[in-house]
């Protein structure tokens, strides 16, 4: 698939030790900047040694410092190509944006979110999750604040598709369930940071009774991360002003709705017929306008 710098440093930032994340801030910040500096000189604006800009070459699979330049100078190009200066997608939203401005700069974060998400996702893990949603008995999911919406949106799509899926909200019921669940059942969170407690406990309730765990995150090093046998990982740069609500929801979905997509790719034809049967159990429900 499809890798740009600028992401895959996002991706992993949070692994990053502390020295090596604030050289990772200032590359995002700028890249165009960036990457006309000399190793010396961007050491010394990220306050770190020559040393420590290696190793991070290193961390990002990088052969040095001369192809970390040359992949943000060519990020700084693309971002330049994708929007005008106004409307620049990297751009946060700001108090003098007008409402056109706005609206603009909200559709393209949402957008790159999910192209991002899609070109960057892990397909291995998500052929993983989608043979342990076939195989489980049972299925929990457990969000909180706006990435509650994405769990919810997974459990009413596995509930259309046949499976028994029930998604939780509230912590103490989350806790409950997840403990009487069996081997072979699943367990899937959706966190944005992955470092909610109430996620991790329930993760980890999952994991003792034996069930597989899964967690959808933009942090792969999270500690929902360690507590999860599959983790999917979202892309998604949230502004001042939304902070883990929208960029990172609109990623989230992206995730589901590739994972609904491919259960149903799975057994076509009855997942068809089932969901006419669905569709017609409650299209008498629906009102029709009265011929004059």
């Amino acid at each position: 698939m499809s890798d740009d710098l600028l992401t895959r440093i996002r991706l992993r930032r949070e692994q990053l030790p502390r020295a090596e994340r604030t050289i990772a801030d200032l590359v995002l910040r700028d890249p165009g900047a960036a990457a006309e500096c000399t190793i010396t000189a961007l050491a010394l604006a990220a306050g770190t040694s020559e040393t420590t800009v290696h190793r991070f070459c290193r961390s990002l699979d990088l052969r040095g410092y001369a192809q970390l330049r040359l992949g943000l100078a060519a990020e700084a190009e693309r971002l330049r190509a994708d929007s005008r200066a106004d409307l620049a997608i990297g751009g946060d939203i700001g108090p003098e944006d007008t409402l056109e401005q706005l609206v603009r700069k909200v559709g393209r974060s949402d957008a790159r979110a999910a192209e991002e998400t899609a070109a960057h996702l892990d397909l291995t893990a998500l052929a993983a999750l989608t043979d342990a949603v076939g195989s489980a008995r049972r299925i929990e999911l457990f969000g909180l604040g706006s990435s509650a919406l994405a769990a919810q949106d997974a459990a009413h799509k596995l509930l259309r598709l046949g499976y028994w899926a029930s998604v939780w909200t509230d912590v103490h019921a989350a806790l409950m369930n997840a403990a009487l669940l069996r081997p072979g059942d699943l367990a899937l969170t959706v966190s944005h940071s992955g470092r909610a407690r109430e996620v991790v406990d329930f993760l980890a309730q999952a994991r003792a009774a034996g069930a597989v765990t899964c967690t959808v995150t933009s942090n792969p090093g999270s500690p929902a991360a360690e507590q999860a046998d599959i983790v999917l990982v979202t892309s998604a740069r949230e502004s001042i002003f939304r902070s883990g609500g929208t960029a990172s929801r609109t990623a989230q979905l992206t995730v589901v709705d590739c994972l609904y997509v491919a259960l149903v790719q799975r057994s076509y034809q009855q997942t068809l017929e089932d969901l006419e049967r669905a569709h017609e159990a409650v299209r008498s429900r629906t009102l029709r306008t009265p011929r004059p």
